[in-house]
């Protein structure tokens, strides 16, 4: 068994079952990628679109491609083939260019709204007004060619666990609000927050999707 499958193998086996674990895959070769998809595991993040077409492109076809990266709405159309999910969804005007190229494609894409909850000006993202306005306004509801199926967040970049901690728990209290609501298109059973340095304190605060790099693929070279 390979560096990556050992890795991949023991952080799986602490996770709960109902965890989704996105391998966060940018930067590292298609090799690093098959090492790690022939041990079962599917699901891969990337925060280039160029990167991403590319890995998509030569790597096998029933990988589930996760676009976890600021998205740029001039490249939509790039990925809108085939992305399984689009994290970073962080104004109405890229949802609804989402939906415009999903209708090309003739498939309907699932995607997480941002929401900002670090205290950094740095991380993109909704405020809790915009995504309501989102949600319960008109044009969600001719948007048949995306589903929202839930939200992600990025803690603020500190040591303090306490503060991180109290951002995760926001979160979690904004997806058990709109779990529990009904709108059109909406799905909501996804809550992606936590990343290498911070999945343990997230999944405690209910995460149900992670995103990891480095701690499986070692160290990124860029």
């Amino acid at each position: 068994m390979s560096e990556i499958s050992n890795r991949l193998k023991e952080l799986k086996e602490t996770l709960p079952g109902s965890c989704t674990l996105v391998a966060v895959s940018k930067t590292k070769p298609g090799s690093a990628i098959v090492e790690a998809y022939d041990s079962g595991h599917l699901h891969f993040g990337e925060n280039k679109v160029q990167e991403l077409t590319q890995k998509a492109e030569e790597l096998p076809k029933d990988i589930k491609w996760h676009m976890i990266g600021h998205l740029q709405r001039n490249k939509v159309k790039y990925i809108a083939s085939f992305v399984h999910l689009i994290h970073g969804v962080d104004s109405l005007k890229l949802l609804k260019e989402i939906n415009k190229q999903g209708k090309k494609a003739d498939r309907i894409i699932d995607c997480l709204l941002q929401m900002h909850i670090a205290e950094e000006d740095t991380k993109f993202g909704l405020d809790k007004e915009e995504l309501f306005e989102i949600l319960e306004g008109e044009e969600l509801k001719e948007m048949t060619n995306v589903r929202i199926v839930g939200l992600m967040g990025m803690a603020t970049n500190t040591n303090d666990d306490d503060q991180v901690r109290k951002e995760f728990k926001n979160l979690k209290l904004l997806y058990k609000d709109i779990k529990n609501s009904d709108h059109a298109n909406v799905n909501i059973d996804t809550l992606s927050m936590g990343m290498s340095g911070d999945y343990k304190l997230a999944l405690e605060e209910g995460s149900n999707m992670i995103r990891i790099g480095s701690a499986i693929f070692g160290a990124r070279n860029y």
